[in-house]
Order: structure tokens, then C-alpha cells, then sequence
């Protein structure tokens, strides 16, 4: 479980989503979640779904990889599908248990719910799969510089957001080692009911918090021997620049958002 986890980590690959800029990326995300919460016809779907799955193809990132990261919101996903279904209310009831009553209303809600969910997991997992933390620096930071006029701190948020991705897979690899650990020694930490269970967790959460602290600790301390200084002084090795990928993806996302608009308009 704790290895299913994909959001923060990066896939190295030569594809053309890779080399694209990163401020259009977390841009075309960005639409493209929006895009998902407008939506609500079945066409809509099918369409955003054959965009989504064309894009993890032309990414070169295998499916199984991006999958993976769906196995560690399962119970999120049932959850949300178990409420929707029991608290939609409609006119054709399916089943009644008590004082709870499923509606036909209430599976296609559930349904939307639970792909919209996977899709917004799958589409997050993907920008940071192709972009390397530096990037996502840079291109976060980037878009922040008009906020600056009034106060708000562009680098230092971008650079908060950038390491607290790139530490998820660190804090992941040091809780399954944690985890081992406490196995090796005798841990239990799947027998028992839902108490003992939790009370179980202590032995992983008090050493992983250590360990986080002290990791924060040196990493402060790294920065600061190295004189670190953000903001508008600091250069950059690598200028942000739009390519000829990146003129394409702006293209591809004009004609997404164009298509998307004409099925609400004329199709639904």
C-alpha cells in the first residue's frame, strides 16, 4: 500500500509531455480539473476520459504505474460511492435497508462521483510523473509573480509546495522501512479490531514524525550553509521558454475546452 502511492514521485521518460514547459502544464491541469467539475453528460465523460488516456499514452508513463496510485484511495473511493448512492434523493427507489434508501438517481450520481474522483487522482499523478520538482519550482513560482504586487510571497510558497512533493516519496520509503522494522520485531499491525489497530499505528507515526523533523532540520540547515536566498535575485540555469510542443499542447487544450463546450451546448 504505502509503495501504491504515485502522486509526488517523477518517471523519467523522453516523451513530448515531458519536455513541455511547466507553467502550461499545471495550467492545462488546471482547465482540465475545472472542465471536470462543469461536466455532467455522459458524452462529456467519454470524451475527457479518450483525452486523459491519449495523453498518458503520448507520456510514455505505463498504465499499471499511474494505476497504482488509485489502490491507495480505494476505501476513499468506496466511501464516496456508498454516501452518494444512500444521500441522492430521487423518485426511483432501488432498494430500502432501514432507514436508508438507494435511488437509481443515487447510483448514476455515485458512478460520476467515483470517476471523476479517479480521473482528478490519475490527472494529478500525471503532472507530477512528467515534471521534475525543479520545474514544477519554477513554473508555480511563475505564475505566482502577479500576486507579488500585493504581498503575497511567490517563491517562498512555490518552494514550500516543490518540497513538500519531492519529500512524499522520501516519507513513504522511510515509513515502509519503519514498518519492517516493527514487523521484524514482532509487530502485529493488521489482527485486532479497529481500536487495536489504530494503537498499533503508534510505534510508526512517533518514529516517522522524528524522522521528518530531523530531515526538515538538515535541509534547513544545507540551505542556509549554502548561503540560499530566494526571490527576484535569484538566477536560473535553465530559462522557461515555450516550444513548438508547447504551441501543440496549447492547441490540443484550446480544442478540448472548444469541444467540451459544444456538447453542453448543443448535445445535452
Amino acid at each position: 500500500m504505502i509503495r501504491d502511492i504515485t502522486i509526488g514521485q517523477y518517471y523519467m521518460a523522453d516523451s513530448p509531455i515531458h519536455k513541455m514547459d511547466a507553467r502550461f502544464k499545471i495550467i492545462a491541469i488546471s482547465v482540465y480539473v475545472v472542465c471536470l467539475f462543469i461536466i455532467k453528460d455522459v458524452y462529456s465523460y467519454i470524451f475527457s476520459i479518450g483525452a486523459l488516456a491519449g495523453t498518458i499514452a503520448i507520456s510514455k508513463v505505463p498504465i499499471k504505474f499511474i494505476l497504482k496510485g488509485i489502490k491507495s484511495i480505494f476505501i476513499i473511493i468506496i466511501l464516496t460511492a456508498v454516501l452518494n448512492v444512500f444521500t441522492t434523493k430521487g423518485d426511483t427507489i432501488i432498494w430500502r435497508i432501514g432507514i436508508f434508501t438507494a435511488t437509481l438517481e443515487g447510483v448514476y450520481m455515485a458512478v460520476r462521483m467515483v470517476v471523476r474522483l479517479i480521473m482528478l487522482i490519475i490527472s494529478s499523478s500525471l503532472l507530477t510523473l512528467t515534471t521534475t520538482p525543479i520545474q514544477l519550482t519554477d513554473g508555480i513560482e511563475y505564475l505566482l509573480k502577479p500576486f507579488k504586487k500585493i504581498g503575497v510571497p511567490s517563491h517562498e510558497i512555490a518552494m514550500m509546495m516543490t518540497i513538500a512533493l519531492r519529500f512524499i516519496p522520501t516519507l513513504l520509503d522511510e515509513t515502509d522501512k519503519i514498518i519492517k522494522a516493527q514487523q521484524a520485531r514482532g509487530a502485529d499491525f493488521e489482527s485486532g479490531n479497529l481500536m487495536q489497530r489504530a494503537k498499533s499505528l503508534v510505534p510508526i507515526l512517533v518514529p516517522l514524525f522524528i524522522s521528518a523533523f530531523r530531515r526538515a532540520d538538515e535541509l534547513a540547515m544545507a540551505m542556509e550553509a549554502r548561503c540560499y536566498v530566494g526571490g527576484d535575485k535569484r538566477t536560473r540555469m535553465n530559462v522557461m521558454a515555450l516550444s513548438k510542443v508547447d504551441y501543440v499542447g496549447i492547441a490540443a487544450i484550446l480544442f478540448y475546452v472548444t469541444a467540451i463546450c459544444a456538447i453542453l451546448i448543443f448535445v445535452v
